[in-house]
């Protein structure tokens, strides 16, 4: 009984990670792609030209590939190393994309804002006048060191605010569904490593 609960487990954790992986070249496909035809897109920092949103796709994309992949193997394979390896592993992909979601709502111009309450926020992170290039009204290299009247005005904490305001169904559909493939995900490594352990603790 024991075995075949194992059994079920071990085919049902490989496709999820088999999806897991699929989605991972996807997003490091995305990556490659707008790091190839956009250049700097979405630089979040002028002081890390590297910093930008396509570097973030490509790394996270790499990263979610390799947690797949472990996943795969370890459900193959049946290894308890492996197995706890992914476990910890997905769960450090929580933090990874609650760091993505702060740098995207606090760097990314598409809010039209500037700083948490108004862009003088910036003044003392850089410790002089400027602003990320992300808040210039018209982007361009270094453009962050230009006059405060080239700079959006609006605070990002109330602008993203109201966006999250109205695109609440959205964001929360999405945010669901993240959580509940992670939360399978671990449920599948952890119930597998158990049923490893019970096995292993049989055949002893």
């Amino acid at each position: 009984m024991a075995r075949a609960c194992l059994q079920a487990v071990k085919y049902l954790m490989f496709a999820f990670n088999l999806l897991f992986w699929l989605g991972g070249c996807g997003v490091l496909g995305v990556g490659i792609w707008l790091a190839a035809t956009q250049g700097s897109f979405a630089t979040l920092s002028s002081s890390f030209p590297s910093l930008s949103a396509a570097n973030l796709l490509i790394i996270t994309g790499a990263f979610v590939m390799a947690i797949g992949f472990v996943g795969c193997l370890g459900a193959i394979k049946e290894n308890k190393c492996l197995l706890l390896t992914f476990f910890l592993l997905l769960l450090l992909v929580f933090l990874l994309e609650a760091t993505i979601a702060i740098l995207f709502f606090a760097y990314t111009d598409k809010f039209r804002c500037c700083g948490v309450s108004n862009y003088t926020d910036w003044f003392e992170v850089y410790n002089a006048t400027r602003v990320p290039d992300s808040c210039c009204l018209e982007f361009s290299e270094s453009c962050g060191l230009h006059a405060p009247g080239t700079w959006w005005k609006a605070p990002c904490y109330e602008t993203v605010k109201v966006w999250l305001q109205e695109n609440l169904l959205a964001v929360g559909i999405f945010g669901l569904c993240t959580a509940l493939v992670q939360i399978l995900g671990l449920t599948f490594a952890m119930t597998m490593y158990c049923q490893v352990v019970k096995a292993d603790t049989y055949c002893a």
